[in-house]
């Protein structure tokens, strides 16, 4: 990998789905939802392009496949706000959401920082470094003077003349040439697949060759093996558990496997090793380790609106108190008044 390439993607440049997806104003929790489940599916059909995201329009809808997550490319935008995370439970999955609001583009029209964009992924059931990005218009604030003109990125961009690259399924990894022969198109042999810097252009071809002759040879030989068990079990049925197993053909003979080069297949398990130490040591470095501890799972009251709401039940307590005591008195006034004696005009008590 070229330093150059290696500096444009820290200036920004990242895979994104090559189709247009248009505009849209708003995009709620289901659309999101839909348009992921969409994505997932033509990531493994169609491969992803290097580009840029600068300075996109409002209701902008971009398709992106970040190796680091939680790190999102320079888009030309500066952004006055903190990104906030968020999870939310979807049908059958679980979606993360990303938002940042009071963006601006230095030296444009901008006025005030109006730009937002919010990022959507699967964390369960889905892959979780494919993005589904929507720019919007949020809420307002005043830009910063020191930062109104101060650019946040280099222009003109560069012009990258790197290959597309399949990002999910089957084919993730293989690089798409644009002058690649027919057989090397989407749905071909993957003939450029795991290209190294400095070897042939015909050497990815080649090794996918000598693969293909190491597993052909290694299936005669699971063949051969199976065979001569095979023999080995009629003979042994024929004359009796007393009879002496036959001696198997040596299964590493050297004749079966002096075609296939050694660099080769060396270079594959490498890169196969690498890829997997690669993924091992990236979750280490970039993953959740410095993750901020979890808020309290009290801070979604308030205390104030709980003391008001106590104070209003313990006047309603009060008032219904107060009835009970009020009823209970006259209750009590009217049976007092039943026991009282009545003495007739001739002085006998009734």
């Amino acid at each position: 990998m070229s330093s150059s390439f290696q500096q444009a993607q820290a200036e920004g440049l990242c895979l994104r789905f090559p189709n247009d997806l248009g505009l849209h104003q708003q995009v709620n929790l289901e659309a999101a939802v839909n348009m992921l489940v969409r994505a997932t599916t033509m990531a493994q059909q169609q491969p992803f392009s290097w580009s840029w995201i600068d300075r996109p329009a409002e209701g902008a809808v971009y398709i992106v496949f970040l190796s680091q997550p939680n790190h999102f490319p320079n888009d030309g935008i500066r952004w006055q706000d903190q990104e906030n995370k968020y999870t939310l439970n979807v049908p059958n999955r679980e979606m993360e959401v990303h938002e940042i609001k009071y963006g601006f583009v230095p030296g444009s029209s901008d006025t005030v920082a109006w730009r937002a964009r919010r990022r959507y992924r699967f964390t369960k059931n889905g892959h979780p470094n494919l993005f589904l990005v929507h720019y919007t218009k949020g809420p307002q604030a005043p830009i910063v003077p020191a930062l109104m003109n101060q650019p946040i990125r280099m222009y003109p961009l560069r012009q990258i003349m790197e290959p597309s690259v399949f990002v999910l399924g089957e084919r993730t990894g293989q690089k798409v040439f644009p002058n690649a022969p027919p057989g090397a198109q989407p749905g071909g042999p993957p003939s450029n697949m795991g290209m190294i810097p400095g070897m042939p252009m015909n050497f990815a071809a080649q090794q996918q060759v000598m693969l293909q002759q190491q597993n052909n040879n290694m299936e005669m030989m699971e063949q051969r093996r199976r065979e001569s068990e095979r023999q080995a079990q009629q003979a042994r049925a024929r004359a009796g558990t007393g009879a002496i197993r036959p001696r198997t053909e040596d299964e590493d003979s050297g004749d079966e496997t002096e075609n296939i080069s050694t660099r080769a297949l060396a270079m594959t398990r490498y890169k196969r090793n690498h890829d997997l130490m690669n993924e091992v040591f990236a979750h280490a470095a970039y993953g959740d380790r410095n993750k901020p501890p979890p808020a309290s799972p009290y801070s979604i009251f308030s205390k104030t609106e709980l003391e008001e709401k106590t104070a209003k039940l313990q006047a309603e307590i009060e008032a219904l108190q107060a009835r009970a005591a009020e009823r209970k008195r006259m209750k009590d006034n009217v049976v007092s008044h039943d026991d009282v004696p009545m003495t007739g005009g001739d002085g006998i008590t009734v």
